[in-house]
């Protein structure tokens, strides 16, 4: 069942991500600038963090398999909209609609963290986040390759299609789950907004999440950017081809949830921050083109990736421990956070490489990495306990 999830999670999070690959494409098929085209990556992601807040919670009030075959019919329609827009302000609003409604990971991520012991939670999330990165990755090349060969829309409405079928195989495959609470919409909703203020553990792991993952985002907004310009005058399927390189995290994700279970969730969010800065360092020789600036930015993309993965597993594990009854809430803030961070970073990645170029990009997700390792340095100095959350489980529901 937990391959199954994964597989599920990898399909759906490929529609967030396939538009960072065929932005390029959008602007010439378009007609409008190509940092202008990039709204097209800032609204599927800002869809997303929506829908994370708004529909998530729902996994605490609804059976998994009915509400996840809902969600993905949905977003196949939205996906057909997307690509049938006749301009670019119809394929932003038909974006929002697929990131509102494509929000199939969060959801299945609490259920499956419920079904194994304490212990086996950092395995079983590594195993999920690597279905979602394999939806990441293959989703770009993708995108990248199939937009290339006949035209931005094709990967819109391949995309619909592969929804709309798999919507119809969770249907009969899913098993049928009972829903952990019977609390209504407006008070699930007020729970998540609670939980984020009275949780200090929460707020610490989701302002993780937000810088990384906005550090994430603004790399991969500016490298499409970067090698379809001037610097290697590559098409978009160059793009994607970059993403499969970085199938390593796929690995390396479930050894992090290990790692996690083994020393802490602290250890690995510390060496993810430290890792970031890293991949700043070596993402910035990317700059110069040729065969040695894209060994810079595979070596520093698959960097950035791996530390971006394993800070969430690290970070999920955590909040997942502050309450068994409150998985899908905690989520919620949690992942609203992230892709808040990623929007914001998705949009500051365009504006800094239209600004200052590459070396803004990076500078940029430096400055992102810096800002997790100082609020983390800082909750070491002042020796809060990572357990400190779990005393107060008894109030979350």
């Amino acid at each position: 069942m937990v391959l199954l999830l994964a597989v599920v999670c990898g399909v759906a999070v490929g529609n967030v991500y396939f538009p960072q690959a065929v932005s390029p494409l959008v602007a010439e098929g378009l007609h409008v600038p190509a940092d202008t085209a990039t709204l097209v990556v800032t609204a599927t992601q800002f869809g997303y963090a929506g829908g994370i807040f708004l529909l998530v919670p729902l996994g605490d009030r609804f059976p998994c398999r009915s509400l996840v075959v809902t969600l993905l019919s949905l977003a196949g329609l939205g996906l057909l909209g997307a690509g049938l827009a006749p301009g670019l302000v119809p394929l932003v609003a038909a974006s929002v609609l697929i990131g509102v409604t494509t929000v199939i990971a969060p959801i299945v991520a609490p259920m499956a963290a419920g079904l194994v012991a304490d212990d086996r939670r950092g395995a079983v999330t590594g195993t999920l986040l690597s279905g979602s990165i394999g939806g990441m990755l293959l989703s770009r090349a993708f995108g990248g390759s199939l937009g290339e060969w006949l035209g931005w829309r094709a990967p819109y409405l391949m995309s619909a299609a592969v929804a709309l079928l798999i919507a119809l195989v969770l249907a009969r495959a899913l098993p049928r789950t009972t829903a952990p609470s019977r609390q209504s919409y407006p008070v699930l909703l007020g729970a998540s907004l609670r939980l984020l203020r009275t949780e200090p553990e929460l707020r610490r792991s989701g302002f993780y999440q937000a810088m990384l993952f906005g550090a994430f985002s603004a790399l991969w907004t500016g490298v499409a950017l970067l090698m379809t310009g001037p610097a290697y005058g590559l098409g978009a399927s160059a793009v994607g081809l970059l993403a499969l390189v970085n199938a390593g995290t796929m690995i390396s994700t479930p050894l992090a949830g290990r790692q996690v279970d083994r020393r802490g969730p602290d250890a690995v969010n510390l060496a993810a921050a430290l890792a970031v800065l890293g991949a700043a360092a070596v993402l910035l020789c990317g700059g110069v083109g040729g065969a040695a600036g894209l060994a810079a930015l595979a070596v520093g993309s698959l960097l950035l990736d791996v530390a971006m993965q394993s800070g969430m597993i690290a970070n999920q594990v955590r909040i997942f421990a502050l309450g068994d009854e409150a998985r899908s809430r905690l989520n919620t803030a949690y992942m609203t956070c992230g892709y808040l961070g990623g929007g914001i970073g998705s949009w500051l990645g365009a504006r800094s490489y239209g600004i200052l170029g590459w070396p803004g990009v990076c500078g940029l997700v430096a400055v992102l990495a810096a800002l997790a390792l100082a609020r983390h340095l800082l909750h070491m100095r002042s020796g809060a306990s990572g357990a400190s959350g779990a005393s107060r489980a008894s109030g979350l529901t």
